[in-house]
């Protein structure tokens, strides 16, 4: 009788696949991982998930992890709440990712011209729409209180015309002539007039 002299790697893995609640299910004073290593086969995949949304670079994101878990293996001993383990590794995480970014070169060039992005066609200056944004709260401000309260509900809230009868009160029929009237008055009004 041989014995198989290659097994896959599925079959290795299978016996350091089990199930482990999470770690905030465990009863207090319970030590849910009795190893450093049954706690990274564990709880790795949601650690890496946490360390890809500190990074942009998926390889960033394991070099993080890693750092972070030889933080934690360190100071393994010293844990004595097994169940605020995830939070350990998190912490780890965010201040070894911020003492990355603190520690970032940035050079400077010196170059005779200042490169200005390309207008894109179709884009309008940032200052023109703030200008614009700031004239239509002005005159939303110069509409009757309840107008103005139907306008921004609807329109700012972005709530249905049954949805904004319901919240002041009024018929659907009421919103929908008075949000008509303000629209009026808006078009009509001269601090808007550049807009059109």
């Amino acid at each position: 009788m041989t014995a198989p002299v290659c097994i896959s790697a599925s079959a290795a893995a299978a016996p350091a696949r089990q199930t482990l609640p999470h770690p905030r299910l465990a009863p207090a004073g319970t030590s849910l991982y009795p190893s450093f290593a049954s706690y990274v086969r564990a709880r790795h995949p949601a650690l890496l998930r946490t360390a890809r949304s500190l990074t942009a670079n998926p390889s960033d994101a394991e070099d993080l992890l890693q750092t972070a878990l030889a933080k934690t293996y360190v100071a393994w001993e010293r844990i004595e709440d097994h169940r605020a383990l995830d939070g350990y590794v998190r912490r780890a995480l965010l201040n070894t990712r911020t003492s990355q970014w603190r520690r970032r070169r940035v050079d400077e060039f010196a170059c005779d011209e200042l490169p200005e992005p390309e207008p894109r066609p179709g884009a309008d200056d940032p200052a023109e729409r703030q200008a614009l944004r700031d004239a239509m709260w002005r005159a939303i401000l110069r509409l009757p209180a309840r107008q103005r309260a139907m306008v921004v509900l609807r329109y700012y809230e972005d709530l249905s015309e049954a949805q904004t009868a319901e919240l002041l009160g009024v018929s659907v029929g009421t919103v929908k002539s008075a949000v008509s009237r303000a629209l009026g008055k808006l078009r009509e009004d001269p601090e808007l007039g550049h807009a059109r």
